[in-house]
């Protein structure tokens, strides 16, 4: 059993009723993660969450929804800060690795924290960089008993 970092999309579909299979694969990745403690999350996770669930014309939920929502987010999952080291170790993922600044700021908190998965839609799934496993949870051949 590793730790794993829950990238954003995870959070967003276990709440996004348009996207049901993904809804349905993300809920059951969060509740082992849960019941088993192995998930953390990332201050810049949850600030991502807030933004993607309240906007536009038809959000996935209302702002006191995701308020609530981020509130019990916040009390059932460790969060890690981004701090300046954080921000610095992302800014050399972007040279090194050549991600997304986002994508990379992910990845520098793992790394900087010592959780060698994260699992995310958003990075090259089975790639390791640096000793940080990326795992898509939604690829096909994901199990997440294998994970927990």
């Amino acid at each position: 059993m590793t730790d794993v970092l829950i990238d954003t999309n995870v959070l967003v579909y276990a709440h996004d009723r348009g996207e049901f299979v993904k809804q349905q694969q993300a809920v059951r990745v969060l509740e082992a993660l849960q019941l088993t403690g192995l998930g953390c999350l990332s201050t810049q996770v949850l600030a991502e969450f807030f933004r993607v669930v309240t906007k536009g014309t038809r959000p996935l939920l209302t702002v006191e929804q995701a308020r609530q929502q981020l509130g019990y987010i916040a009390r059932t999952w460790p969060v890690f800060d981004v701090t300046p080291w954080v921000v610095l170790e992302a800014a050399r993922g972007v040279q090194d690795h050549h991600l997304s600044y986002y994508d990379s700021q992910i990845w520098a908190t793992a790394r900087l924290n010592q959780v060698p998965v994260i699992f995310s839609e958003d990075f090259t799934s089975g790639i390791t960089l640096e000793g940080v496993r990326i795992i898509n949870p939604f690829a096909a051949d994901f199990v997440v008993e294998a994970w927990v």
